[in-house]
């Protein structure tokens, strides 16, 4: 009986200590991480191919989820991951990740808030540009009363990626307690545009893969806006080339500007090499946008630091440009970076213009718009009739100005300078010469997407949509780790 009972109480000890103390971190873990993997892949073997996809992406999903509830860094790096590669998995899948995405964002603004209630410090969005942010969020949720609105089911298909997605502005002031988690992040950034710009690059000397192929003639449309030139234009895991080409537009700035900040030689060569990448993939993705904001983002650069390096090679880098632009060539690539600033593209501009004259008189009279959702693809789908849902925007701020009016467009607007106001403000009162330097990639790179917005919907298309709203909350939070700011907020 004694035996027994010292036998049990042995197993019991030996059990805790294993499960509880070592938490399976011991050969007994092991042994049964193993015997799991053998029997899910058994199981696996046995159903038919989707089933089992499903059953793995289940398997996987499922702690994922919970880490990013309990760990919002690691939610943050789950969805630039998922914008980065979302338009590649739609090329192979018809399933509603982008719904899957919004799910996420909800579950991460439900831990947020849950840990809020207890803490109760709100310091974190105590910033110029939360005040905006609030503004806009608030201002599209009116929008469902806007009495020009023909469709409120377009509203709701709209609002959920507006005011949502700006949610993760706050998820990101939150979680950004520490400089490392910032850095961490801009790591994870860095490094999915350089994958991005590697695999532009294996799609114009190797080829596009059978599912991209086929993706690519499904439409006839996309298809000729992709064949140009004689040549098939890269884009990457996006969606279409322009998408591609300024995210690497502005992502080879950054990179450039870091490269000439005060980092060991081993990262400032890993940055000029992913730049370099970068730029050689905007330049086969063939969009005109992303050439015009290089030259912008240089006297930007220029402008704020001021120095004589920086000037010569300044000066250095328009010489060259210059010379590259009246160089004569055959090559479609080549041809296509010259015609930005060659004025061949004019007839485009002109089309612009007249849209944008013929439309003005409808945004002065209606000054919170036609609603969330009048115009492009929900237009489309929810108003065919209307004549906005023909109507071709192609800006950020026209189709604003047309669905939230010129306030919303007001609203918009100012929080761009805001957020371009408190980047330069910060970077002229921070000392430390790293932090000095991101603020500086910031500001330019704010820049970059407020230019580019212009033209195109730079700022509201994944990943830069993610990319954008991540850089704002680093910008809130990023002056908060230099001690010489901190000792000046104190005094």
């Amino acid at each position: 009986m004694n035996y027994a009972i010292s036998f049990y109480t042995g197993i019991r000890d030996w059990t805790v200590r294993q499960v509880l103390h070592q938490k399976l971190n011991n050969p007994l873990g092991y042994a049964i991480m193993a015997v799991v993997a053998l029997a899910v892949a058994f199981v696996l073997s046995m159903l038919p191919l989707k089933m089992a996809v499903l059953l793995l992406v289940g398997v996987l999903a499922i702690p994922m989820v919970v880490a990013c509830f309990l760990n919002l860094q690691i939610g943050i790096i789950v969805m630039l991951c998922a914008g980065f590669l979302l338009g590649l998995v739609a090329k192979y899948t018809d399933a509603p990740i982008g719904t899957a995405l919004d799910g996420l964002l909800v579950l991460m603004l439900v831990g947020m808030l849950a840990r809020l209630i207890k803490e109760r410090d709100f310091s974190f969005a105590r910033n110029p540009i939360s005040i905006f942010i609030f503004a806009w969020i608030y201002y599209n949720l009116l929008e469902v009363l806007n009495p020009w609105a023909q469709s409120r089911l377009a509203w709701v298909y709209t609002v959920r990626t507006v005011a949502l997605l700006l949610s993760l502005y706050f998820i990101a002031c939150y979680a950004f307690n520490s400089y490392k988690r910032i850095v961490t992040t801009l790591k994870v950034i860095l490094a999915l545009g350089f994958i991005s710009a590697l695999y532009s690059l294996k799609q114009e000397w190797i080829g596009f893969s059978n599912a991209e192929t086929t993706w690519l003639h499904a439409d006839e449309e996309r298809f000729m806006l992709i064949f140009q030139w004689d040549r098939m234009r890269v884009f990457s895991f996006f969606s279409d080339p322009t998408t591609f080409g300024i995210l690497m537009g502005y992502m080879s700035m950054f990179c450039l500007i870091l490269a000439a900040g005060p980092f060991k030689i081993w990262r400032k060569i890993s940055l000029l090499l992913a730049a370099g990448s970068m730029l050689l993939g905007m330049a086969y993705a063939g969009s005109r946008t992303p050439f015009v904001m290089l030259p912008a983002g240089v006297i930007l650069y220029l402008i704020l630091t001021f120095k004589r390096q920086t000037i010569l090679a300044a000066l250095m880098f328009f010489m060259i440009g210059a010379a590259f632009i009246m160089k004569s060539t055959s090559s479609a690539v080549v041809w296509r970076i010259q015609s930005a600033f060659r004025g061949e593209s004019n007839d485009t501009i002109e089309v612009r213009m007249k849209n944008q004259a013929r439309i003005q008189p409808y945004i002065l009279s209606h000054p919170v718009g036609a609603g969330l959702g009048s115009t492009g693809y929900w237009g489309k789908r929810f108003t065919p009739d209307s004549w906005l849902a023909s109507f071709a925007h192609d800006s950020l701020y026209v189709r604003l100005a047309v669905e939230t009016g010129w306030v919303g467009l007001i609203i918009y607007m100012g929080l761009l300078f805001t957020a371009m106001r408190t980047s330069i403000r910060y970077y002229f009162r921070v000392k430390d010469p790293t932090i000095k330097t991101l603020y500086l990639a910031f500001t330019v790179t704010v820049f970059l997407l407020a230019l580019a917005s212009y033209p195109q919907e730079a700022i509201t298309l994944l990943p830069t949509s993610v990319v954008f709203y991540l850089l704002l909350a680093m910008i809130a939070r990023l002056k908060d780790f230099d001690p010489a700011f901190a000792k000046q907020k104190l005094e």
